[in-house]
């Protein structure tokens, strides 16, 4: 709980307690005696709302298990109700009412058991009301968001069928004797088609989305020196995993954009996917150019902060996404839970 959660939750109860004390003080009581009580049963009252929001909830309810979350339930109150017997009875006798006939102890278990079922089944009630709320807000904060990017998708699509005819006209061109440009252009071609025809899915095959970015560092490769070392390394398991599609482009684009080029240095880009469990580790890293003794920041950018929300959209809480700079280096770390 982040400390602005913190402080909410504790300005509710803070209300809340002042708010029984006020109504509950009694003109024969003792105004210590009332905040004394109350304040036993916020402990007991709030106890009962944690179990049930931390631990029942999830654990039962969430789950359809409806049985075992009413005997749960029921079973916190009843515990609170007994605990609170043996206090009530003691600040009784005392402190509150010394040398006076005490209350029966069923009495005060079954006042006990009324007060803290009607508060935490309000309290409990509440909240599921709230987070009910906050999910049908988030869906539908989604939901235009992704009418949104399909908009701007459509807008920005031109015909493809024009693009590739150009392209092959452009390859019909190119001298046979210079392969080397005619192979890029069919790299380039693959990649384009790529993100025309394959992308238009949630999730794709990690190995077509590997496919796009080895012809991507293909492309770069050639028009980087040579001087450049690329290590590229692909743990085979992963080939079951599916992702979103051009999830890690935007970083492995920012390694050659920002890629040192120092005749007196070693100039390397690696990136890299290993398998943890059902969890896939991307890693790209890559040297990097420092100009006027300033070292260049990468970490910003359109590209990640819309990868940061694509992370945010569909994996929430699912994702691990570090980015390390350092006055030569750059390196990204991003995990994420595919089960």
């Amino acid at each position: 709980m982040n400390s602005k959660k913190t402080a909410s939750h504790f300005l509710l109860w803070l209300v809340l307690y002042l708010f029984w004390v006020v109504v509950f003080q009694h003109r024969e009581f003792a105004f210590s005696r009332t905040v004394t009580v109350e304040f036993c049963y916020l402990l007991f009252i709030s106890g009962n709302f944690y179990l049930n929001v931390r631990l029942l909830i999830p654990r039962f309810l969430y789950k359809r298990k409806y049985g075992l979350f009413a005997l749960a339930f029921m079973g916190g109150i009843l515990a609170g109700a007994l605990l609170r017997v043996p206090l009530a009875l003691y600040l009784n006798k005392h402190y509150f009412m010394r040398g006076l006939p005490q209350p029966a102890w069923t009495l005060l278990l079954l006042n006990s058991l009324v007060n803290i079922f009607i508060w935490t089944i309000c309290l409990v009630a509440g909240k599921l009301i709230v987070d009910r709320i906050r999910f049908q807000q988030y869906v539908e904060k989604i939901e235009t968001e992704k009418t949104l990017t399909e908009l701007n998708f459509l807008k920005a699509q031109f015909n493809p069928h024009f693009l590739f005819n150009s392209i092959n006209s452009i390859y019909s061109h190119i001298d046979k004797n210079n392969p080397h440009a005619r192979n890029m252009l069919l790299t380039f071609s693959e990649m384009l088609r790529y993100q025309l025809y394959e992308c238009n899915t949630e999730k794709i095959s990690m190995d077509k989305e590997i496919k796009y970015i080895r012809n991507y560092i293909t492309l770069q490769q050639s028009r980087k020196e040579e001087s450049l070392i690329v290590k590229f390394d692909m743990d085979p398991t992963i080939r079951s995993f599916k992702i979103v599609p051009l999830l890690f482009i935007a970083f492995i684009e920012n390694c050659f954009k920002y890629v040192s080029d120092n005749d007196e240095t070693e100039n390397k880009v690696e990136i890299s996917f290993k398998r943890m469990d059902d969890t896939l580790v991307f890693r790209a890293f890559n040297t990097k150019e420092i100009r006027n003794n300033i070292p260049i920041d990468h970490k910003g950018g359109i590209g990640i902060a819309n990868v940061r929300r694509r992370l945010e959209l569909q994996y929430p809480d699912k994702y691990d996404l570090c980015i390390a700079e350092q006055d030569q280096t750059h390196e990204v770390i991003l995990k994420l839970q595919l089960s």
